[in-house]
This record gives structure tokens, C-alpha cells and sequence, in this order.
């Protein structure tokens, strides 16, 4: 994970790249409030023929974070059974995880940008270390 991003703007962004092929990654940037209630972030995925972009995710106050979801991954490092996620109230972003051998954690990530209709792009990267 990198905080903020190697890029060359100077706005601050997290990106989460994939362990096994580094053109493989999620974003998260252009964060702005209107209220104490809500934080609005842009997702951005990217990987070898994808490459897509939600303008803005809302992570709401009362909600369990992502942050605390990936605390609590690596938490559990020696292993779980069966898959966890998370997603936003909105479910305009969804990760899941699923414990593989070796104390490796598949992701994936699905950015839906019209949370009323089916379909989403993901993006998934098996064999990250949690540290």
C-alpha cells in the first residue's frame, strides 16, 4: 500500500497494488466532506485492459470503516474459513477476502457506478501478504 501516491499531483491518495503484478491496483483520492456526517472519495481501479473510475464513493460516519475491515484481516493472520466483505452503505464499493495457504489473502474489489442497476467491474489480485 502507498500513502500518498508516487504520482505527480499533489493531491493525497492511498493506492493498494497488488503484490503480484504492481500494474494491478486500486486508488482511493480526490476526498472532500460536505458534513461531519459522510466522507465522498473517488475509486479508481486499474489493471492490464481495465481501467474505470467512480467519482464518488460516500463512507458514511455511522458505518464500520474499510480501514477497520483491513485491520481486522491482518489481524487474523494465521487464517479464517470461508470469505468476508465489505462494502459501503451505498454498496458502491464492495472488497471481499478469502485466507489462503501460506498466510496469503486473495482481495477483490468491485466498483458498481450505478448502484440502482446489475453489473460492476472488479478487480482481483490473489496472493497478497497482510502485514
Amino acid at each position: 500500500m502507498d500513502s500518498p501516491d508516487d504520482g505527480t499531483d499533489d493531491k493525497p491518495s492511498v493506492t493498494i497494488r497488488c503484490q503480484d503484478n504492481a500494474s494491478v491496483g486500486v486508488t482511493f483520492c480526490d476526498r472532500f466532506s460536505f458534513d461531519a456526517d459522510s466522507v465522498h472519495y473517488a475509486v479508481e481501479m486499474r489493471a492490464p485492459g481495465l481501467t474505470a473510475r467512480v467519482n464518488e464513493v460516500v463512507a458514511w460516519t455511522w458505518d464500520s470503516d474499510l480501514t477497520t475491515f483491513l485491520e481486522a484481516l491482518a489481524a487474523d493472520y494465521r487464517g479464517w474459513d470461508g470469505e468476508r466483505s465489505w462494502q459501503t452503505n451505498d454498496r458502491d464499493l464492495t472488497v471481499s477476502a478469502v485466507f489462503q495457504s501460506g498466510g496469503h489473502v486473495g482481495l477483490t474489489w468491485a466498483l458498481r457506478p450505478w448502484p440502482q442497476a446489475a453489473g460492476s467491474w472488479q478487480l482481483g489480485c490473489l496472493g497478497d501478504h497482510l502485514a
